[in-house]
């Protein structure tokens, strides 16, 4: 069989490309970025995601690099503690939940698909502006010029090219009305350096924090800002924020074991993401071309299940076309698409729910939210 062509070199790409790498599969990366680097902030990786990594044999690396919390805790913006719910092995997983900066756990991966696949596995400055199809493969357009393949898998995240082509007309950014302000903080992990933290304010604005590894606290201040709906504009991805526009949100908050000021001021680097999605695609693919990860089913960064469900697409993927050539490709989309938009419609409503404020009602939703994504983890 060709090459097979993956658009993009984020995690979900590159981990399909050391998951058909080990199914024997000759597989190219097509990135646009002319350089990669360890950008961005810090993600969770839940325990069916640590289980797909460790299968790969990375799991000793990643966990190195990152922090397995033990629990996560609901306080008011006064101190009081709403909810405690254990996380990954304390939880009774098998796998630990992982939290970890997202740009160090994109090298370790690009690391290992240039160690195992070779150098020249990744070629940057190749994002892909178009592809044709044929009997004989697909041939992928890119600033570098042609380059053909067996298959094309679209991984090219929330604004994917393939994704357009495969689907044009409307197919707009949903915004929850939610604006992100984000950060990864140079001070001491707080509690007790294993715990996750989700503060809640009575004017709707929310913190989710955990330590990084690294002594790095990410942070994540989710402040509504607009009444949900299509987003109007460019979505501005990673633009730049500063201290004066978020620390007026926590003004009067009161927490003994994290200062706030010091959280927002001792972070190199701040940055606003409107909180967004898109609706689930009645199919992903044609032909020889398919989707994962963002490009497939953005959703809102709710129960950190955006970069874990990419994790496991890369391993179904790689299961159906090992296993049934490229007919698997459309097997891979009737296992995953419909998982995945449970995944969506969950979060959704875990957000609207999560304005809930008492201990019973935080403990029923996440229990129900375990309940409605628990067949999402088991592909």
């Amino acid at each position: 069989m060709k090459q097979i062509l993956i658009a993009g070199a984020g995690i979900g790409g590159l981990t399909t490309a050391l998951t058909l790498h080990a199914r024997g599969f000759d597989v190219l990366v097509l990135e646009r970025a002319s350089h990669l680097q360890a950008l961005g902030v810090g993600i969770n990786l839940l325990p069916h995601a640590v289980r797909e990594l460790t299968a790969l044999g990375l799991g000793a690396t990643l966990t190195e690099m990152a922090v397995a919390p033990s629990a996560i805790r609901f306080y008011t913006h006064h101190d009081d503690l709403l909810f405690t719910e254990p996380r990954g092995l304390a939880a009774g997983d098998a796998y630990p939940q992982l939290s970890v900066h997202r740009g160090r756990l994109q090298m370790m991966l690009l690391d290992a698909v240039r160690e195992r696949l070779g150098s020249d596995a990744v070629r940057t400055r190749s994002g892909i502006t178009g592809f044709q199809q044929s009997a004989d493969g697909v041939v992928a357009d890119t600033a570098a010029g042609p380059v053909a393949g067996a298959a094309l898998i679209g991984a090219d995240g929330i604004n994917s090219m393939v994704r357009a082509a495969l689907h044009p007309g409307h197919d707009p950014l949903m915004w929850s009305g939610i604006t992100m302000y984000r950060g990864a903080s140079e001070i001491t992990p707080f509690l007790d350096g294993h715990t996750m933290a989700i503060v809640k304010a009575d004017n709707g604005v929310d913190l989710i924090s955990y330590p990084i590894g690294g002594d790095l606290v990410n942070w994540v201040l989710q402040v509504p800002t607009a009444q949900p709906g299509p987003l109007q504009g460019d979505a501005k991805w990673n633009a730049p924020a500063t201290a004066d526009e978020i620390l007026p949100h926590v003004s009067d908050w009161d927490l003994d074991w994290l200062a706030m000021d010091a959280l927002v001021t001792q972070s190199p680097a701040m940055f606003s993401y409107p909180m967004v999605d898109k609706d689930p695609l009645p199919h992903w693919g044609d032909g020889l071309v398919t989707l994962l990860g963002d490009a497939a089913h953005p959703m809102y960064p709710v129960g950190a299940n955006g970069a874990s469900q990419s994790i496991v697409d890369a391993r179904v993927l790689a299961d159906e076309l090992a296993d049934h050539g490229l007919a698997g490709l459309r097997r891979y989309e009737e296992a995953r698409r419909t998982e995945t938009a449970d995944v969506v419609a969950a979060n959704r409503e875990m957000h609207i729910a999560g304005e809930s404020r008492t201990s019973e009602e935080l403990a029923r939703l996440t229990a129900q939210y375990r309940t409605d994504t628990a067949t999402s983890t088991r592909s």
